[in-house]
């Protein structure tokens, strides 16, 4: 292994943390920083990168498949590395953050593979970085339990065989963490932070327990974004001594950019690639993002009505699906993202019915596994893709040659017949503002009307209200879309929870916080990259 390099990193502005000195140590630090030197120069390049793209969109309108990497499309011989063992069936996973108590539950899920989340699901607060890392490594060393003060309720792991595989999802490229920081004051990317505690402390570790190191990466815009992850994977497998090929990678594909370079991003990874997955909220906020300025014809309806359905997002899904197999890749599915009710039987029977023909179609599709959200979904999703699979890990060999999808359908919102409603808005608001003040509080998972929310279902909420406003929309009521009425909604919500909530819990809350960020990035002319980068400002600890 490397010798420590000669300026460690200082964490700054955090109070200690009961055991940090087990994650954060001077070998691991130096392993961050010496990720930062090599590879955060380029990332910064990366990002100017989207910027000059983001122009260009707004420029042109419109998107193709590039030309400069066409031989790479064209050339039918290259596959992706084989799959390990522990990744050749993939048919359930299940999602959600690194807290103690979700660490057991989603590896005893019955779910093949579990995302344990540091970045969408997560609240990035010091101790959420830090005690995440702790919980994985404890899991994995068997030195994990945990009892609800609340209900007394003890839980524990179920022996090796039976628990999920674990695929860590650290933060995304834009995203820096303020606690780390190098001589120069400059604060680390988050995800050098997120990827290089859990690689290097559990490597060697999952290596003996007879699965590896394997990640979920997010938010990528191209495959130049893809081939700096593999030059990272390269240097760091070289660093702790593991034979390369070791890390694998799932490529989240939920930008509107990395769908016209899904074999390219296989490509660059393919020693180290493992599948493409089809996102949902992240890619509509995506089209919002880039198209905003494109007119009528990229106007969303209210983000429920878009489902998998929708032509273009059919054109999606189905070449990713064709774009895997021919690579020799896993595709994976979409978010099932229902909360199960306690106390409503006829609620769950209607939302199983939609999740049961969500996971069919995907099955019959030819994708290779789905997303769950709640481990109570973990038997229908399973009994969609039995049916399917039968006894085989997969369907790779499904190639799905029949698809044909051109560059335009990938952008054909306006081959949508729903339209923008008011009804629409106001869950927009409900959701943003609620979905907000819980990250702030620290919680990046949060149930919300009989739904998981995560950072994406707050971004495509605040970017709805953002492109509707912008684009004049009138709705079915004869109202207008105005910042005048989004204020007024928001003003409606904030007065509804304090009535629901009594005024103790209200003030005990950032609820004011919330409704303000929320009107500031659906509001402002200058259209936030990301929510998460202002509220990041405003979270503490």
């Amino acid at each position: 292994m490397s010798a420590p390099a000669p300026s460690p990193l200082a964490i700054v502005d955090a109070e200690p943390l009961p055991r940090q000195e087990e994650v954060l140590t001077d070998a691991a630090l130096a392993f961050v920083a010496e990720l930062h030197r090599r590879f955060t120069p380029r990332r910064e390049e990366l990002l100017a990168r989207r910027a000059e793209r983001r122009a260009e969109i707004a420029r042109t309108s419109t998107l193709d498949f590039l030309p400069e990497t066409a031989a790479i499309r064209a050339d039918d011989s290259w596959r992706v590395a084989p799959a390990p063992a522990a990744l050749n069936d993939r048919r359930v996973e299940i999602t959600g953050p690194t807290d103690r108590k979700m660490t057991i539950n989603a590896l005893n899920s019955g779910a093949k593979v579990w995302l344990a989340d540091f970045e969408d699901a997560s609240a990035p607060t010091w101790e959420n970085v830090v005690l995440g890392q702790v919980n994985l490594s404890d899991a994995y060393t068997r030195n994990i339990d945990f009892t609800d003060e609340r209900t007394g309720k003890s839980y524990a792991l179920r022996p090796n065989e039976e628990l999920a595989t674990v695929v860590m999802r650290p933060r995304g490229w834009h995203l820096d963490e303020r606690h780390l920081v190098d001589a120069d004051g400059h604060a680390v990317p988050g995800a050098f932070v997120d990827f290089g505690l859990y690689f290097f402390h559990n490597a060697r570790r999952l290596l003996d327990l007879g699965k590896g190191p394997y990640f979920y990466l997010p938010k990528t815009e191209s495959h130049l974004e893809a081939r700096l992850w593999n030059e990272v994977f390269v240097f760091a497998q070289d660093y702790v001594g593991v034979p390369q090929g070791t890390i694998r990678a799932t490529v989240l594909i939920e930008t509107i950019t990395a769908a016209y370079e899904m074999e390219e991003i296989l490509y660059e990874l393919r020693d180290h690639a493992s599948g493409l997955n089809a996102g949902r909220w992240d890619y509509l906020f995506s089209i919002v993002k880039n198209f905003r300025d494109g007119g009528a014809r990229f106007v969303l309806p209210d983000r429920n009505a878009v489902t998998m359905t929708a032509p273009f997002m059919r054109a999606y899904t189905e070449l990713l699906v064709r774009t895997c197999h021919k690579r020799g890749a896993h595709a994976i599915g979409g978010m099932a993202a229902f909360i199960p009710s306690r106390k409503d039987a006829e609620v769950n029977k209607v939302a199983f019915e939609k999740v049961r023909a969500d996971k069919d179609r995907e099955a019959n599709d030819g994708f290779d596994g789905s997303w769950v959200a709640h481990p109570d979904l973990v038997p229908i999703a399973m009994e969609s893709f039995d049916r399917v699979l039968g006894d085989r890990p997969n369907q790779k060999d499904r190639l799905r040659e029949d698809v044909r999808v051109e560059a335009a359908d990938l952008i054909a919102v306006d081959s949508l017949e729903a339209k923008p409603t008011y009804a629409g808005l106001v869950n927009a608001v409900q959701v943003g503002i609620r979905y907000i003040e819980a990250w702030l509080r620290g919680l990046g998972a949060v149930a919300i009307f009989n739904l998981m929310e995560d950072a994406a279902t707050a971004e495509i909420s605040r970017s709805q209200i953002w492109q509707w406003i912008n684009a004049g929309v009138e709705f079915e009521n004869g109202d207008k879309a105005t910042p005048e009425l989004a204020r007024k909604v928001a003003a409606e919500e904030l007065d509804g929870i304090r009535k629901e909530i009594g005024e103790q819990a209200f003030a005990a809350g950032h609820w004011q916080e919330a409704h303000d960020l929320l009107l500031r990035v659906s509001l402002d002319e200058d259209y936030a990259d990301f929510l998460t980068l202002p509220a990041y400002q405003q979270l503490k600890g």
